[in-house]
């Protein structure tokens, strides 16, 4: 898209809101390929909400494009919303994350109505608070924020991968510090749109439109501005993939698009500065803790792995992290601790094995299940609840980071 493109476009963003004209105008809803084909009648919850989010700003006359798996469905209304059906078929894993597909949709959708303004939506989404959508769409229409992120307030051992891994990999290596860099909502301008799309593009054109993006780490990239946003519960879908598959999923995207903005992360910059809004109740409902025998399931899992899976891990981690996988494996279930520092060292050893293709990425990855295990299992025993230490980690991966810099560097300096 042309620079002149998006110039009109915040143009005519900054004379909607000169002349006091409705947000409507300029703002486009995307939705996920959970609402695929969907009715009006299905939609019907989510427009209430979206209803309420905007009663008192004119945002009622939204647009909102959904995906059809065929082009032949007409465009029609329901109250004052356009319901806007573009052709998307994306079908290889049912994760709730957005697919490549869907921000390159949300792009043409932008451009096709000159908007300023798009908020990307996944499953469930009629059970966001209406108060904290306004925040999103307040936060790129009025903030000057490119991508506005959710933090969404979980229950006790929900969203563990996202604590473990995600979100503090990306801290440390994208300097953007954010409760889900991986979400289900996101609110965007058209220049990050336009940049999602580039990147969503490399993967359709490979027709691989179910590929995972990492936008704060495209965000971080560009310079943009981020917001991240309290938005209070929120129902997740549950994956159908097994937990291996999930990994493979997602550990496996990550770790490609660590290793594709490498050039960016290893010199020393200042972490992004994140605008933080809402004040949405973060209280955790009361529920069922794990049973003893649910712990002991875990840490069963992880030494069946360590006894079957050693070879493998010894071409993929030195042996100061296979002594500390060692002692690990002997430590009873009451006092089962895996320290943060050996996680992370974990968690960049596979980053530089799937760069280096130390073995197979499938295998690699594969390998990986019995170990984030053994860290659930340490996180429940430790803590109960998922966010209970989610800074401590941050700062551990923040800390080891030269490891991960010195290794990718010169990788034979460890040679197992």
């Amino acid at each position: 898209m042309a620079a002149s493109e998006v110039t009109a476009a915040t143009e005519a963003r900054d004379q909607a809101s000169t002349e006091g004209s409705s947000i409507a105008a300029t703002v486009v809803v995307c939705l996920g390929p959970a609402y695929q084909d969907a009715t009006p009648e299905r939609l019907e919850p989510l427009l209430a909400v979206l209803r309420d989010a905007g009663a008192d700003a004119g945002l009622t006359g939204m647009l909102i494009g959904y995906p059809v798996a065929h082009g032949d469905v007409p465009a029609t209304t329901a109250g004052s919303f356009t319901l806007l059906p573009f052709t998307q078929s994306v079908s290889a894993h049912t994760l709730s994350v957005q697919p490549a597909a869907s921000w390159l949709s949300a792009f043409e959708l932008m451009r096709a109505h000159n908007s300023a303004c798009c908020l990307l939506l996944g499953a469930e989404a009629h059970t966001l608070d209406p108060a904290a959508i306004r925040l999103m769409l307040d936060a790129v229409w009025n903030g000057s924020i490119d991508l506005a992120l959710p933090k969404y307030a979980l229950q006790p051992n929900q969203g563990l991968l996202n604590v473990a891994m995600i979100s503090p990999l990306s801290a440390a290596v994208y300097g953007v510090d954010v409760a889900f860099p991986l979400a289900l909502d996101y609110a965007l301008s058209l220049r990050m749109a336009e940049r999602m799309a580039g990147a969503a593009q490399r993967f359709t054109t490979a027709a691989q439109g179910d590929a995972l993006l990492w936008p704060a780490g495209e965000a971080a990239v560009a310079g943009y501005n981020v917001a991240e946003i309290a938005m209070g519960h929120r129902e997740l879908p549950q994956p159908q993939e097994d937990l291996s598959t999930i990994l493979n999923l997602v550990c496996g995207s990550m770790f490609s698009d660590v290793e594709a903005k490498a050039s960016f992360w290893q010199r020393i910059r200042p972490a992004t500065e994140i605008a933080r809004a809402g004040n949405a109740d973060f209280t955790k409902a009361a529920t069922e803790p794990p049973t003893q025998s649910e712990i002991d399931e875990l840490i069963q899992s992880f030494r069946i792995g360590y006894s079957n899976l050693h070879e493998i891990w010894s071409l993929v981690l030195p042996p100061n992290t296979l002594l500390g996988l060692k002692r690990l494996s002997q430590m009873p279930a009451n006092g089962f601790t895996m320290p943060d520092s050996l996680w992370v060292r974990i968690v960049y050893d596979f980053v530089l094995a799937h760069r280096l293709r130390t073995i197979s990425r499938g295998h690699l990855l594969g390998s990986l299940t019995p170990l984030y295990l053994a860290w659930v299992a340490s996180h429940i025993v430790a803590n109960g609840e998922a966010s209970a230490r989610p800074g401590a980690l941050v700062r551990a991966f923040e800390a080891d980071k030269p490891y991960l810099v010195s290794r990718w560097r010169w990788p034979d300096r460890f040679n197992p």
